[in-house]
């Protein structure tokens, strides 16, 4: 396992860390759980490989993340940075939900401890101070020993919140399809913050994609995701990949490149970087993803992210995630209707900034999506 300085800490974590978000699940009776079996067997094999950081959250995995998480580290507690997270929209205080996840995790310590999913609004959240003395009590009497945050808002409001100065580390989103907080990242390494990213395999997307990705790019990979996390490594602003794996499998695998894999050279990277700027390219003739239309459909048909499934399908070859894509419409994640709702009144491409032919389009996507 390759190691890095983790920001200011004093700590060198490992390359890969261990997300506990996607534990594996099985059916018992007319019940489904989280396998703890496999769960701990798979972290364990990460841990015998090197990986000495493992993330968990209050909510993930229907709050059984943490409990399955706990009886994994059971004697082995000192060899591995725990983090997990503290939801500032939670009724309980940070220091009660604190106790509450000591309690399941059974340790009497966070390393990281989170404030989960913060963006800008919680500069002026009107619990903001009360949160933050709690946190810096905690710290005080040792129950955890640094403060972070997790990220998912616009990439320049990062530096704000770096700002407020309480924080050791950062967990955001970046991997190859998605790099908008590359210079977020850049700044928050150069101003001494450990960085952690979340998604180096895109929730599974880019495991679908093609190899031929990576052999238009003239790079040598047994997977995609081993293309997708070695991309990730090769960023030096990036102390930590943190992967939520759910198999075996994937353990395995995501070591061993950890492990064993040159991150990707300079030329390999700009090669990637240019085929994907080329695909966003192409996605944008389809769709930028400005929402103007949303507003002004009659039927509220989710216009953006049914050409983003679209996007998906024909420029990146991501065939399953696109079907997923689109068939998460108005669940409880995705507002909005499929494209089955259009009328073709057309007041959508009064407002479209590119011009497309939105009807003809979803028209399109309908054929392809819906009949099936």
């Amino acid at each position: 396992m390759q190691y890095r300085p983790f920001g200011n800490t004093g700590r060198m974590i490992s390359r890969l860390g261990f997300g506990s978000m996607r534990l594996p699940w099985k059916d018992v009776g007319d019940q489904r759980v989280v396998d703890e079996d496999l769960s701990i067997a798979m972290i364990h094999a990460a841990l015998d490989r090197g990986v000495n950081y493992v993330d968990s959250a209050l909510f993930y995995c229907e709050g059984a993340s943490e409990i399955v998480v706990g009886k994994a580290l059971k004697g082995r507690r000192d060899e591995v940075m725990l983090s997990t997270k503290y939801p500032v929209s939670n009724e309980k205080s940070l220091r009660e939900t604190l106790e509450t996840q000591l309690g399941k995790l059974d340790t009497d310590h966070i390393d990281f401890y989170h404030l989960h999913g913060i963006g800008g609004w919680f500069l002026t959240h009107e619990k903001r101070d009360a949160i933050l003395a709690d946190a810096e009590k905690a710290k005080e009497e040792g129950l955890i020993r640094h403060l972070s945050f997790s990220f998912h808002d616009k990439p320049e409001v990062m530096a704000q919140i770096i700002d407020l100065g309480v924080f050791s580390s950062v967990l955001c989103q970046y991997n190859l399809l998605d790099r908008a907080n590359e210079d977020a990242l850049a700044n928050a390494k150069a101003r001494g913050l450990g960085t952690v990213v979340m998604g180096p395999v895109g929730g599974g997307r880019i495991a679908g994609l093609p190899l031929e990705v990576a052999e238009k790019a003239g790079i040598r990979v047994e997977s995609s995701a081993e293309l997708a996390l070695r991309f990730v490594f090769a960023n030096p602003n990036v102390d930590c990949a943190l992967s939520g794996m759910s198999t075996m499998a994937q353990v395995l695998e995501n070591t061993t490149t950890a492990a064993n894999a040159a991150p990707l050279s300079d030329a390999e990277t700009a090669s990637i970087n240019a085929m994907m700027e080329e695909n966003k390219r192409l996605a944008d003739l389809y769709c930028t993803g400005c929402n103007y239309c949303v507003p002004h459909c009659p039927q509220e048909i989710n216009i953006p992210h049914i050409f983003q499934a679209m996007n998906y399908l024909r420029v990146y070859g991501l065939k399953e995630f696109a079907f997923s894509h689109y068939d998460a419409i108005g669940g409880k994640w995705v507002k909005g209707k499929k494209a089955d709702w259009c009328q073709e009144c057309g007041e959508c491409e009064l407002h479209c900034p590119q011009k497309i032919e939105i009807r003809k389009q979803l028209k399109e996507c309908l054929e392809v999506f819906g009949n099936r």
